[in-house]
């Protein structure tokens, strides 16, 4: 089924009008046949006439899918659903919208304008116009809320979901997997062999699990290929990496008297040297993105910074800022004083909420554990939360702590989190070539530093031997 043919009802009330506005025009772009509801302006209206008009076309099949918008969301879900045939979704994030889609067959999406914005509400409404419900087990759920419609009560058939338990992967799941495996295998980069019983433990591996020879050309043909961060077992075979250092740096500046004028030199240094990202303040981030617009350096932000002392549903709430604003990672902190009290259900709730806004909007999560405040078990018990929520770094500390990265502990936490496949970064204090060595050395896969021009520097001074 082509876009064109897939047509969508849109309404929305006068707190959602502009969001809708912007959805209209986004997915008549992107070819969808678009039938608007109304409203069409910010005056006072009430949002369950616009929330039928749209519920009413999708029950009568007249669209394939609804959009409803309001303040919250949360009314037109429970208008839309009044009508026959109407499975309608409140969606908040990327996740919530493919679940919607793929586990309840949803055909009605229901948005907060206060509790979105533009860019994320696009990714939201591609992603639950582009998945698909086919798996049997939730068509068989979705059948029953159908029936629900005719007043027939679901029965309670145990066995059948028992059963399902011990198969919890559909052949159409297995098919996707075996279709990813394939393109893995099937890439013509010589250098990548598949792991076998026989694995060294000492082997550089990238985050895809798949093991590279330890020299030079190797690192910089994965890097080519598209991989971002190559991590280490047990802190070896980091010597060959002294000439592509420049990559695993974040070019940081991070003090509250940067002015505009000192994030543009920021921005231009890490221009000309490569850097992986610039690590700015919050408030700079669009302008990072646009000095950096067009280069392969990205945006890198703080959240919860630098105390981590704040409540998970704002530091979740920052990063989805941050990530519309134009950052592409998000390096946040961790509750300290809960770690250190022993409330790790806290402090693992606290970085989910970011790692998934993360998720959500495609970006990369690092959490600082701020290492100089912890004992080696609060390091590792850090470290293993940070699994847990799936982040996708862990970072030893803020730079504006009592003490910055050292090989002890980034030897440390890439213990834990190496088989995982998840990176190190060392920050803090790392003001030369030789400080940035012996950081890798110990297993770091990138750098935080404001000195990146010396280490570059320094770094070419060097020879590397193949």
């Amino acid at each position: 089924m082509t876009n064109k043919s897939i047509k969508i009802s849109l309404g929305a009330d006068h707190g959602g009008f502009p969001l809708k506005e912007i959805l209209k025009e986004y997915l008549t772009k992107n070819n969808y046949n678009i039938d608007d509801c109304g409203t069409f302006s910010t005056d006072s209206v009430d949002y369950p006439i616009f929330a039928s008009a749209v519920a009413q076309k999708v029950s009568n099949s007249e669209s394939n899918f609804g959009i409803i918008i309001d303040g919250a969301g949360i009314g037109s879900s429970m208008v839309a659903n009044k009508f026959d045939g109407v499975r309608a979704a409140l969606c908040y994030d990327v996740s919530s919208a493919k679940n919607a889609r793929e586990h309840n067959n949803a055909n009605v999406l229901t948005l907060g304008a206060g509790s979105v914005g533009s860019e994320l509400a696009k990714q939201i409404a591609i992603t639950f116009l582009t998945h698909e419900c086919s798996v049997d087990r939730h068509l068989r759920r979705v059948q029953m809320i159908n029936d629900l419609d005719k007043n027939k009560i679901p029965e309670n058939n145990s066995q059948t979901v028992m059963e399902e338990k011990e198969m919890d992967l559909s052949s159409t799941d297995i098919s996707q997997i075996a279709k990813k495996v394939g393109e893995l295998l099937n890439t013509n980069n010589t250098s990548m062999q598949p792991n076998s019983a026989d694995h060294c433990a000492t082997d550089m591996i990238c985050q895809c699990g798949i093991c590279v020879e330890r020299k030079a050309e190797t690192i910089r043909q994965f890097i080519d290929y598209g991989v971002d961060r190559i991590g280490y077992h047990d802190a070896t075979g980091a010597s060959c990496v002294p000439e592509d250092i420049a990559q695993c740096i974040d070019h940081t500046l991070l003090k509250p008297e940067a002015t505009e004028d000192d994030i543009k030199k920021l921005c231009a240094e890490a221009r000309e040297f490569q850097f992986a990202s610039v690590c700015i303040s919050p408030s700079y981030i669009p302008l990072a993105a646009k000095e950096l617009a067009g280069s392969n350096v990205k945006v890198c932000t703080v959240v919860g910074f630098p105390s981590g002392a704040h409540m998970p549903e704002i530091k979740s709430m920052e990063a989805r800022r941050a990530i519309r604003d134009g950052a592409t990672e998000i390096d946040m902190v961790i509750d300290i004083g809960a770690l250190k009290s022993g409330n790790d259900e806290l402090v693992y709730r606290d970085i989910r909420m970011v790692c998934e806004a993360c998720e959500d909007g495609g970006a990369i999560s690092k959490v600082i554990i701020e290492a100089a405040l912890l004992s080696d078990d609060e390091k590792v018990r850090a470290c293993k939360l940070s699994k847990r929520a799936r982040a996708n770094f862990v970072k030893t500390s803020t730079g504006f702590g009592p003490g910055g990265a050292t090989s002890e502990d980034v030897a440390l936490m890439s213990k834990v989190v190496a088989d995982a496949g998840i990176g190190v970064k060392a920050a803090g204090g790392i003001r030369s070539y030789e400080d940035a060595q012996k950081m890798v050395s110990a297993g770091a896969t990138r750098l935080g530093a404001s000195a990146g021009i010396k280490i570059v520097h320094e770094s070419k001074e060097l020879t590397v031997s193949n």
